[in-house]
């Protein structure tokens, strides 16, 4: 493989580490230290300063990542095997469809949380019921996302080990 290849793998991982790590990070240390935080307002305005500044962060992650999955299957030569039957039937091609299918929920859930709800129960009271439901809610589609980040990963080093 040519030296591009490797660069290409290398800034892949890192961006998924970015992604996937800031997200766990936020899930197992951020939001537990946070919802410490007294009084509400001040722990609101906490955890909207830190989704917004990974906001950012994470969807510069997210386009790194489509680009250089993009260029990983092209060194790799699987573009022009997208429409092959055969290859989604191989043990490669299975981890390759759980790792895309994967990758496309994750970006909706982030779609979704980083936009809607996120956003949403910031402009709510803080400590008031529908703030509470509201940041129950993004919590609960955060995990979710975790989970799906935990069978991309699995997919992932399916496909570094060959299928």
């Amino acid at each position: 493989m040519p030296t591009a290849y490797w660069i290409n793998v290398t800034v892949h991982v890192l961006a998924a580490m970015l992604w996937l790590g800031g997200m766990f990070f936020l899930g197992a240390v951020g939001a537990p230290v946070l919802r410490a935080v007294e009084p509400a307002s001040l722990r609101a305005e906490l955890f909207r300063r830190l989704g917004e500044r990974f906001r950012g962060v994470g969807w510069a992650a997210i386009g790194v990542l489509v680009l250089t999955g993009v260029l990983n299957l092209h060194f790799r030569g699987l573009l022009g095997r997208m429409d092959d039957g055969a290859f989604w039937a191989s043990r490669y091609g299975h981890a390759l469809a759980w790792k895309l299918a994967s990758v496309m929920t994750m970006i909706a859930i982030s779609a979704v949380h980083d936009f809607v709800l996120g956003p949403a129960a910031s402009r709510l009271t803080p400590g008031s019921p529908a703030a509470l439901r509201a940041r129950t809610r993004a919590a609960w589609l955060a995990r979710v996302n975790a989970v799906v980040g935990v069978i991309l990963v699995i997919a992932a080093v399916r496909l570094a080990r060959g299928g």
